[in-house]
């Protein structure tokens, strides 16, 4: 086995030409505590992390990360790492309005954008130099510099070929980094990519890729397409051509497709073995996966759900229905049983998950031989009704009566809302507020 390529000895170029096509990718620098950063100018340049309500780390800043802090430790031992630690419950519509807004931004610049995480997305540039009488890269550069000056939180950028490239090029240089790669420079930007940098490779491929004599992302797309095919199927080719910059993977900025499936997932504030206060918050999801579901026009045929323990093992059964349906009352008989098969009497849990799996459109459908239409009509009208009166007085105000136990348990320490929830302006409720940030600035 060989000790694999290095950007000094790249070899010949892959491709000799610039940029045929331009693939932009964005991705926000920790992105959650940098959003709280920005709303509160405060915590500006402090080690900030989130997650209070879960108990672990779910994002830290770059200046928690200086100190050893890293995401999915616990905040006891992040307190530890870093005394002066401030620790924040998540405030995911904060965070979504935030991502809506730098979305907002892309569309100015290119109306072919593609979301893919609530921090980091794709835009299409190709063609676009003319009507910005400018390079593809200072196009790039422009919408890094509105992005911060509007959010004031910073956006890494990769620019190239294809989306496997731009992504691979926006973790180069992280935070505020900014890496544009030409088809003529390919060869020397892949030989400083490990495998385990590019976009697909999971830890078993690389193991895999490795025992070959592969060690960075230029080994891999040095040895012939036939091989990668071979080896790791029709991944490994599409990934092999995305490397060579051949956008395989066009950005998506329509509608998305249909999803295979849809999951909602709690974590507690506090880990707990009350039996009935678990199974409420199971069927929480539940009403929540199938509130989703409805919106979208779906039906769901399968469900999975998870308990997850205080030890982070977690145990989970699936059930097939006997038929799809978009109403939570159909779905529960199912849950029960699973929750019933899964619970272990005094061991305590620390969160809860469904996942709805064979989804397929909602179109008015003829029952089958044994169904009773009846039954069926009167679930869907059940559903129907509970969506319009949560519409109207807020989610979740119109449920299943296992939501009872829920507010019955003795609040925790980590039970602190973000303050969004709590700093509300006039005529705001917890469930309806305004669609903007709440900025804390001083006067």
């Amino acid at each position: 086995m060989d000790g694999g390529t290095t950007a000094g000895d790249a070899g010949p170029p892959l491709r000799l030409d610039g940029f045929p096509r331009a693939i932009l990718h964005f991705d926000g620098d920790a992105f959650f505590a940098a959003v709280e950063q920005a709303a509160d100018p405060a915590l500006r340049g402090r080690p900030v992390v989130t997650g209070k309500e879960r108990g672990i780390i779910a994002c830290a800043s770059y200046e928690a990360k200086a100190r050893g802090v890293r995401r999915g430790i616990a905040l006891g031992e992040a307190r530890r790492l870093c005394p002066d630690l401030v620790v924040l419950p998540s405030d995911y519509e904060t965070y979504s309005l935030f991502s809506q807004r730098m979305f907002d931004i892309a569309r100015r610049f290119t109306p072919d954008v593609e979301a893919y995480s609530i921090d980091e997305g794709f835009a299409e540039l190709t063609g676009l130099r003319r009507l910005y009488r400018a390079s593809y890269a200072e196009i790039a550069r422009r919408f890094q510099a509105a992005a911060e000056a509007e959010l004031g939180l910073t956006v890494s950028i990769g620019l190239s070929l294809s989306k496997g490239l731009a992504k691979l090029a926006s973790d180069f240089r992280k935070p505020r980094g900014f890496t544009a790669v030409a088809g003529r420079h390919l060869h020397r930007f892949l030989a400083r990519c490990a495998l385990s940098d590019v976009w697909g490779f999971g830890p078993n491929t690389v193991a895999l890729l490795q025992r070959h004599g592969l060690r960075t992302a230029l080994d891999f797309v040095r040895r012939p397409e036939a091989w990668a095919g071979r080896l790791l199927g029709k991944p490994g080719r599409e990934i092999w051509r995305e490397l060579r910059g051949d956008a395989v993977h066009a950005v998506q900025s329509g509608a998305p497709p249909l999803q295979a499936s849809l999951s909602k997932g709690k974590t507690f504030a506090a880990p707990s073995a009350d039996r009935d206060f678990v199974y409420a918050k199971l069927l929480r999801n539940v009403e929540s996966a199938f509130i989703k579901l409805r919106r979208h026009g779906l039906r769901a045929r399968t469900v999975t759900v998870a308990l997850r323990r205080q030890d982070f093992g977690q145990a989970s059964l699936g059930a097939r229905l006997t038929r799809a349906t978009a109403a939570t009352h159909e779905a529960v008989p199912a849950v029960r049983a699973l929750f019933d098969a899964l619970y272990a009497a005094g061991v305590p849990y620390r969160a809860t998950m469904v996942l709805l799996e064979e989804l397929e459109s909602d179109p008015m459908t003829q029952p089958e031989l044994f169904d009773d239409p009846v039954r069926i009509e009167k679930m869907a009208e059940a559903s129907r009704l509970i969506d319009r009166v949560n519409r109207r007085y807020g989610k979740h105000r119109l449920g299943l009566g296992t939501g009872l136990f829920l507010p019955m348990r003795r609040p925790a320490a980590r039970d602190a809302a973000p303050r969004r929830k709590t700093d509300r302006l006039p005529g705001e409720t917890e469930r309806r507020r305004v669609g903007i940030p709440l900025l804390r600035l001083p006067v």
